[in-house]
């Protein structure tokens, strides 16, 4: 959502596509529609019609390698000529989009690499990392696929230093979002630090902090806001107190 905010101003220019739904032959032809006869084929293509009406878009295809062997002589098609005809003879065109594939292939080995390792030697473990995976994934996805894809990019566990990076950014948005409504919010380097050390596990990223954030701040925010405790012209500090955040009037 970021990227297609960032990238045409509009954070619903965006198309998931759940690639686990593609993993049998049959479903494959749901991406450019069903054939005339069978359901769906009113409906189109999951694939096309989503460009069709967005052509300026972000489309993900999320978990690229669970998908049917067939289904990359489809994405072929749109990595090399930039369009796809759907099965009504319509013509999706991809010269304005922006496709990303994600991938879980090789996981284990970023994680085994990374868990314990000497922060001076990061750039010389994420360059060897990336060699092991990027050899799993020539195993594993056609070569002539592989060659088409303009960068493949490797994400690295997230440290607590950028959690915290991220808490920040996080209680940002959310005081921006309280002084619309007349609020002022502020936190300490204590709130910060507690929310990082419930949210921080390098196996999966940022989701346990994001639900952290969304149990411990959010929820607890709501009731102070629906009790009456907190009210337009409220100026608030979140604050930590034996590992525990408060919300204080100040």
């Amino acid at each position: 959502k970021a990227l297609a905010e960032y990238l045409f101003d509009d954070e619903s220019a965006i198309t998931r596509i759940d690639m686990s739904e593609y993993q049998e032959r049959h479903a494959v032809s749901r991406l450019v529609g069903a054939p005339p006869g069978y359901i769906g084929y009113e409906e189109g293509g999951q694939l096309t019609e989503a460009v069709r009406r967005k052509p300026y878009s972000v489309v993900l295809l999320d978990e690229i390698e669970k998908a049917h062997p067939d289904t990359f002589n489809i994405l072929l098609q749109v990595l090399d000529e930039g369009r796809l005809t759907d099965n009504k003879g319509r013509l999706a065109d991809f010269r304005n989009a922006i496709i990303i594939m994600t991938s879980n292939m090789g996981s284990d080995i970023i994680q085994e690499n990374f868990a314990d390792f000497d922060m001076a030697k990061r750039e010389q473990v994420t360059e060897a990392t990336k060699i092991e995976v990027v050899g799993l994934l020539r195993k594993t996805i056609r070569p002539e696929f592989l060659n088409r894809i303009d960068e493949i990019i490797m994400f690295t566990p997230l440290n607590r230093e950028e959690v915290a990076e991220i808490v920040k950014l996080q209680l940002n948005g959310l005081s921006k979002m309280l002084t619309e409504q007349g609020i002022t919010m502020t936190w300490t380097a204590e709130a910060i630090e507690s929310i990082t050390r419930q949210g921080f596990d390098p196996q999966f990223g940022a989701r346990p902090l994001k639900r952290v954030i969304q149990r411990k701040v959010l929820n607890e925010l709501s009731k102070e806001i629906l009790s009456g405790k907190i009210t337009t012209n409220s100026s608030i500090l979140l604050d930590a107190f034996d590992d525990e955040l408060v919300f204080r009037n100040k």
